[in-house]
């Protein structure tokens, strides 16, 4: 009789897990094909921020702010298929030719920019930069790019960087948009850079400064400018049991497994994911490897029923995650299993 009780608990305990809901992941993905670090290196950049005008005594450059910047935006950056480069302007120069992303190739080419040059007789074209910026690379890359300007805004040379930033944007259209990491310390610089972030729906602008002493401000700023979080749901379906160390399908567990082919051949775009489960009898790398061919069987099941192996998934996790104790029979039994979800 206690038996028969105790059979009748894992039942009931083995369809209320049976059942349940969505399991909601989020991924990320990008906003745009390219995006180009675009480093002022103007004489006014070489003087201190908001403090003592000279470096030398005692304030901090906004170059050296700047190269601070970038430094810690590269290293949260995901490595998530963009083509990237590192240029300077006043004088334009390329520092990282555009190439697939990668935090690693990026981090030494921030690194070569100097901080420590000759302010004398070196003026600020903005606008000039912008303009070689359009000759090379904008103009041979396809997509959509995304430039980050790292700049005070000053410009006392050349024609307009707002004009030609519009010019810019009338010529690409929502396939460019400027990123603006704000190192102004006076009003015309300021309106500069406001007015540039303020011609297209995709630029984004944030202080230099909190985005320095922010991780936050800069987490937010890349998700403004390069990447977006999506929900990729995932749906747990069923799962079925299996007995002592053995992989095959036992007939109660047939039906689940049509109902779950059905769902399938309904839905195209739907992944299947099966995850192999075992108890803690045995060793652990031998039931790793059971875990695998509970997983595997019901692969083969799904296969000889039409779904393409490409869309299945299967794995192991063998005894390293029990739903319930294996000091138990009961326990035990219930972590035998092999868990069915799906991804759409």
């Amino acid at each position: 009789m206690l038996k028969k009780l105790n059979f009748v608990m894992v039942m009931l305990v083995v369809l209320l897990l049976g059942v349940t809901g969505p399991a909601m992941a989020k991924k990320q993905v990008p906003k745009v094909d390219n995006f180009i670090f675009f480093v002022d290196h103007s004489s006014s950049m070489a003087f201190s921020y908001k403090g003592q005008r000279y470096v030398q005594f005692g304030g901090v450059s906004k170059i050296m702010m700047a190269k601070g910047i970038a430094r810690e935006l590269n290293q949260m950056i995901p490595e998530l298929g963009y083509q990237a480069g590192l240029f300077t302007f006043a004088p334009y120069k390329q520092y990282l030719a555009m190439a697939a992303y990668s935090q690693a190739a990026m981090a030494p080419a921030i690194e070569s920019i100097s901080t420590d040059y000759n302010i004398y007789g070196r003026l600020t074209p903005m606008g000039w930069g912008l303009e070689d910026l359009d000759k090379l690379p904008l103009g041979q890359l396809s997509g959509k790019t995304g430039v980050f300007i790292f700049s005070d805004g000053d410009s006392n040379r050349g024609v307009d960087p707002i004009a030609v930033a519009q010019s810019l944007k009338s010529k690409y259209g929502d396939n460019l948009c400027f990123y603006i990491i704000d190192l102004s310390d006076n009003k015309h610089g300021e309106e500069v850079l406001k007015a540039i972030a303020a011609l297209g729906g995709c630029n984004c602008i944030e202080l230099g400064e909190e985005l320095l002493r922010n991780e936050a401000a800069r987490e937010k700023f890349l998700e403004c400018s390069l990447y977006e979080w999506i929900e990729d749901e995932i749906v747990v379906f069923r799962s079925i049991y299996f007995d002592f160390d053995k992989y095959n399908i036992k007939p109660e567990f047939v039906p689940v497994l049509d109902e779950g082919v059905s769902i399938v051949q309904s839905k195209p775009n739907t992944l299947v994911i099966l995850e192999g489960h075992t108890d803690s009898i045995g060793t652990e790398q031998y039931n790793m490897g059971l875990g695998q061919r509970r997983a595997d069987s019901v692969k083969s099941f799904f296969v000889k029923k039409g779904i393409d192996a490409s869309r299945i998934e299967a794995i192991s996790f063998g005894e390293s995650d029990p739903v319930a104790t294996n000091k138990t029979a009961q326990g035990r039994a219930l972590n035998r299993r092999c868990v069915i979800k799906f991804k759409n």
